[in-house]
């Protein structure tokens, strides 16, 4: 399964348009978007214009109101961190660092995404790798995501201006 992650959109549309016309070329299944998508119009951009699911957490930065989420049947919404179960891996996410050990005490995960800082990371905690796909939006450094084939086990990330 081919998975896009994103994080930190902050109603960048113009990214988020080149981006998931990217998702429809490089058949992209699922994305996993880790907060700030920000307001209402580019929630419902980003719902309508990807067929497959969306997995959301709640960034700092929101300002659409979370009832307005019930209106997309393909957006799977989690609060301020959540994990699940995807391609045979557990996937935690967050949109602030801080929560990690939230996620890391509801029990195993195989990767842990966040967002909040804008920059592309990646580290090690308790043996669980932690990714950060830095900010589609493109605020304070150059627009990014990841994209993670499930049966690899390493991660590419994407800057959306070379693409």
């Amino acid at each position: 399964m081919k998975i896009a992650i994103i994080s930190d959109i902050h109603d960048n549309l113009m990214n988020l348009k080149k981006f998931l016309s990217l998702c429809q070329t490089q058949r992209i299944e699922v994305i996993i978007c880790c907060g700030d998508i920000a307001n209402s119009e580019t929630l419902k951009y980003l719902a309508n214009n990807f067929s497959g699911n969306i997995y959301l957490i709640k960034g700092n930065a929101e300002i659409y109101q979370e009832e307005e989420i019930d209106k997309y049947k393909n957006i799977k919404y989690f609060g301020k961190y959540g994990r699940f179960e995807l391609a045979d891996k557990t996937i935690g996410f967050c949109h602030e660092p801080d929560f990690i050990d939230n996620i890391m005490s509801l029990g195993d995960c195989d990767v842990i995404f966040h967002g909040h800082t804008h920059k592309p990371w990646t580290e090690e905690k308790k043996g669980v790798k932690i990714y950060n796909p830095g900010t589609l939006g493109g605020v304070f450094q150059k627009a990014t995501f990841a994209v993670w084939e499930t049966n690899e086990k390493e991660f590419e990330l994407k800057i959306l201006e070379r693409l």
